[in-house]
């Protein structure tokens, strides 16, 4: 980590002609007011603080000097920071970045939110440091913010970042459109908490270290070498003799916790993730019924709309076939009007002509049938008379001869 720091002198000195960011050596001679807005490196002098970066530089593959000033720091004891660092690696080695393609989408908020206490009356001391994260991927993006309060004891804390944005000052929005919150990636929010977790746990886990091994005093304390009366006495080997069989029943003590912590943290999350669920589900459903009874509505519109329409284009069929009738009746009116009387009359007594002449017809047809039936008589007779004749005939001559021939015998 690098051993110096850069001030803005701008916050100070709006009117200085030096750099924005040079070192507190180089501007301590030049600007009068120096201090009387940011903090200084004396500040952290002789106190149980140090600077501590709100995004450290080795996060960035190439070297940021905004990181180093002391605006973008804040007062930090040396466990909390080193715990702070090592988080923020572990989230963007193993969660963050991986989870944004390459990163080049990905854009970090850090920040600090003031507690009460004050490093010499000037320097605040934050209350808890906080992350935001935004991967702003077309149709794969996601947005989650962290927190870490400064007390030792805590872990940090994974957070939305609208409920994030509740817990800083003004409620400002960290991002545009909350990165999407809509749309986000739900899987690799999911493959982001599964890290966070871990983390978690390495972070416990740092902690019962921490907190099963007594301090180097103590330890030194303990290893200095008693008193004769003291080291012949039986209560130090009771108290050894005690602390040997309770420390297992500690340690599963600390398991048993830390089980159940995590157990109930998963179900928390589960019962989260099912209640989203459930209630997308529901806004979509909402969402399908509101499209469909609007457009139900408006295809009433429309049809009520097209009724009068459709009234006067059927009055209007009605009215131009009423017009075509009365043409019609017009020609044929028209055509009767011209043609001759004499014509009218011929086909007037017509009638009575064809009656009149149904008797002469009938009386003619007879005529013809008797006619032709004395004709097929007499053809008949005539027919029969020759016949007669030729037999009487031939008879005749036949008799003639056999009375000649007889004769000529005798």
């Amino acid at each position: 980590m690098h051993s110096w720091t850069a001030l803005r002198l701008e916050i100070d000195d709006p009117n200085s002609n030096l750099e924005e960011a040079i070192n507190e050596a180089e501007a301590i001679t030049s600007v009068n007011s120096l201090g009387s807005k940011q903090a200084l490196i004396t500040d952290y002098l002789d106190s149980d603080y140090q600077r501590g970066q709100l995004y450290p530089f080795s996060l960035s593959s190439d070297l940021q000097v905004a990181t180093f000033t002391l605006t973008n720091s804040a007062p930090m004891t040396q466990s909390f920071q080193e715990r702070w660092y090592v988080n923020l690696h572990s989230l963007m080695d193993r969660a963050l970045t991986p989870q944004c393609g390459s990163g080049e989408d990905l854009y970090i908020l850090t920040g600090t939110v003031p507690s009460d206490y004050r490093v010499k009356d000037k320097v605040a001391v934050p209350e808890f440091v906080w992350l935001a994260a935004c991967c702003a991927v077309p149709g794969g993006g996601w947005a989650m913010g962290f927190v870490k309060h400064t007390r030792d004891s805590d872990i940090i804390e994974d957070v939305m970042v609208k409920d994030l944005q509740k817990l800083l000052p003004f409620n400002p929005q960290l991002f545009q459109n909350n990165c999407g919150e809509t749309e986000q990636d739900t899987e690799k929010m999911k493959k982001i908490l599964e890290v966070v977790n871990q983390v978690q746990d390495e972070e416990r886990m740092v902690q019962s270290q921490k907190t099963s091994s007594p301090p180097s005093s103590t330890r030194s304390k303990r290893s200095a070498p008693l008193p004769p009366e003291a080291s012949e006495g039986s209560s130090s080997f009771l108290g050894k003799l005690m602390g040997f069989i309770a420390t297992p029943f500690i340690k599963l003590f600390q398991l048993i916790c830390y089980l159940v912590v995590a157990i109930l943290k998963n179900v928390v999350y589960l019962l989260w993730c099912v209640t989203k669920q459930v209630i997308n589900g529901i806004e979509s459903c909402l969402y399908r019924l509101g499209s469909a009874t609007i457009s139900y509505f408006v295809a009433i519109g429309e049809e009520l709309v097209s009724i009068p329409w459709k009234v006067l284009k059927v009055v209007a069929k009605v009215i131009r076939a009423i017009l075509r009738i009365l043409c019609c009746l017009l020609k044929a009116v028209c055509r009767v009007l011209s043609i001759p009387v004499r014509v009218l009359v011929d086909v007037a007594t017509f009638p009575v002509y064809t009656m009149g002449a149904i008797p002469i017809v009938c009386k003619d047809i007879a005529l013809g049938l008797g006619g032709t039936v004395s004709l097929l008589f007499d053809t008949a007779f005539g027919t029969l008379g020759g016949l007669f004749q030729v037999v009487f005939s031939v008879c005749k001559r036949i008799g003639y001869k056999v009375t000649f021939d007889n004769s000529g015998e005798l």
